[in-house]
């Protein structure tokens, strides 16, 4: 149901009359999003294949020390006290 910043009728007659067509109609919400296109899923997949193969292949050129220094920043960028 969409939120309205109308206020509705004091007149019961009119506020039910307005309750039932808010319930009954077909709001954004019930419709189904658009499917992806044949193009957007192929592309999703590569994109996927390549995240699956790039992943150890970096971690495979990777020096020990460089790969403490990654660790060491998502470490401190994963436990830094967050701003109120």
């Amino acid at each position: 149901m969409r939120r309205s910043s109308k206020k509705l009728p004091k007149d019961v007659n009119q506020l039910a009359y307005e309750i039932v067509r808010l319930s009954t109609e077909e709001g954004q919400e019930s419709k189904q999003p658009p499917k992806r296109s044949a193009i957007s899923e192929y592309l999703s997949e590569i994109g996927h294949k390549g995240g699956l193969k790039g992943g150890p292949a970096r971690a495979k050129k990777l020096s020990a020390k460089k790969r403490k220094e990654i660790a060491k920043k998502a470490a401190a960028v994963r436990w830094k006290k967050k701003k109120a």
